[in-house]
């Protein structure tokens, strides 16, 4: 794997800087914790003691005037003899003709809305069952288009299905919203996506980010349904986090997530029916260098109640979680219109 990665490193270093001059970055970033988890009042063993959470290589850049790519790569994430991409969160490669139009093709980010689901995994401490469950880098198509000054963009996704596990011709449509506006900001998205051949779950996600200065309150919520079935509430997640930074070095936050399936169709594979779960939880978050937000401390407690219609889902009914841990970034090589010479 190091040789896979060196030899990928280098060369993209060589082509974007000795053919367009352009800017490289190469970043890292990991997260370790120490953690307590208790089930119904038992030890849980195999998830408690200190944790490599995440270990992430980021490389970005232009090759030309107009295109430029995305890397992210997880080093802690086995992937199988037939594919390295297993581990790649992302790798895609974007066309901007003017400050309007933007396509891009590679392993993206599957455009659904929420601000729990787009936030980096890095760093969110503890999430809904549905965030836990859904397999959200696939391969794709996107084109977006940018209006009103920046402040709204649309954006249109022909990517493989999250749900391809035994297929990988089944297929997810997604249409999304982001909006800026000051102090209201939203990412909203309608999804059809395929979970078998001709077989669709369609997705309403409305993600809302209010801010007021010290306090913001991040709150999503998402519809579920299967094929020609028009329900509403009967299978949803509802996401809410409040949080508010006393200080440049300081964020507290408080967090509840409930994920609910009283539905009989097994179409949805991220929450199971007979689902009606509640996670809560807060914590804090320290930054111990000033105006640098590359280094964090964070500590927080979770509690998890109601009943998991997955056996092997990611949240049991009353689990317990306390967790202090630490996250840090480097900036490896940042370059802009400089030729080197690697001699």
């Amino acid at each position: 794997m190091k040789k896979i990665l060196l030899t990928l490193l280098w060369g993209t270093c060589f082509f974007v800087v000795q053919a367009q001059e352009e800017l490289l970055k190469l970043q890292a970033e990991t997260r370790i914790d120490y953690q307590c988890e208790y089930v119904d009042g038992r030890s849980i063993h195999s998830n408690s003691g200190f944790k490599g959470k995440y270990l992430n290589v980021i490389i970005s850049g232009t090759i030309a005037k107009q295109f430029s790519y995305s890397y992210r790569q997880r080093l802690n994430k086995a992937h199988s003899d037939q594919s390295f991409f297993d581990a790649t969160d992302w790798l895609y490669l974007t066309y901007r003709p003017d400050e309007h139009w933007g396509l891009s093709v590679g392993k993206q980010v599957v455009g659904i809305g929420g601000y729990e689901y787009d936030r980096a995994p890095i760093d969110l401490y503890f999430c809904s069952e549905y965030w836990n469950n859904i397999p959200c880098y696939q391969m794709g198509i996107s084109a977006d288009y940018t209006f009103n000054r920046k402040k709204d963009k649309v954006m249109f996704q022909l990517c493989q299905s999250p749900f391809r596990a035994d297929a990988d011709d089944i297929y997810s449509y997604n249409l999304m919203w982001y909006g800026s506006h000051g102090w209201f900001n939203t990412i909203y998205s309608v999804n059809m996506i395929e979970y078998q051949p001709d077989k669709y779950i369609n997705y309403i996600a409305l993600g809302h980010h209010l801010d007021f200065g010290k306090t913001a309150l991040e709150l999503d919520f998402m519809n579920r349904a299967a094929d020609h079935q028009t329900y509403f509430f009967k299978n949803c997640s509802v996401m809410g986090e409040l949080s508010y930074r006393p200080s440049e070095s300081f964020n507290l936050f408080g967090k509840v997530t409930y994920d609910v399936n009283r539905t009989q169709v097994k179409a949805d594979y991220c929450v199971h029916p007979g689902t009606e779960l509640t996670h809560v939880g807060g914590g804090v978050e320290f930054y111990p260098l000033k105006n640098n937000k590359n280094l964090r401390l964070h500590a927080f407690y979770s509690y998890a109640f109601g009943h998991n219609g997955n056996t092997e889902g990611a949240i049991p009914p009353e689990q317990n979680i306390l967790n202090i841990g630490i996250k840090w970034k480097v900036d490896f090589l940042s370059l802009k219109n400089k030729k080197i010479n690697f001699n």
